[in-house]
């Protein structure tokens, strides 16, 4: 299974990338997303980060293990779109 890393970037800049070394075997780029979003949903309800004023501002960038851009997926995603109004 590919393994992707999920680097945080909470603000412009190098200094707002905080890198994910780690990385997690996740089956396609589709669970990365997946993962990516139940992620943001914990951090976000963690809310432990002083550093990061506005969570809506963040996202993941995604990574695969040669180091190449896989996905960004903003935080803003795990809100859901408000239906449309009839």
């Amino acid at each position: 299974m590919p393994r992707y890393f999920f680097n945080v970037r909470h603000r412009p800049g190098p200094a707002g990338l905080a890198e994910d070394h780690e990385g997690e075997e996740l089956e396609d780029a589709g669970a990365a997303r997946e993962h990516a979003l139940s992620e943001a949903r914990a951090m976000i309800a963690r809310d432990q980060l002083v550093t990061v004023r506005d969570w809506m501002d963040c996202s993941f960038e995604i990574t695969d293990e040669a180091g190449q851009h896989a996905l960004t997926v903003p935080f803003s995603d795990t809100v859901p779109e408000e239906a449309d109004e009839e």
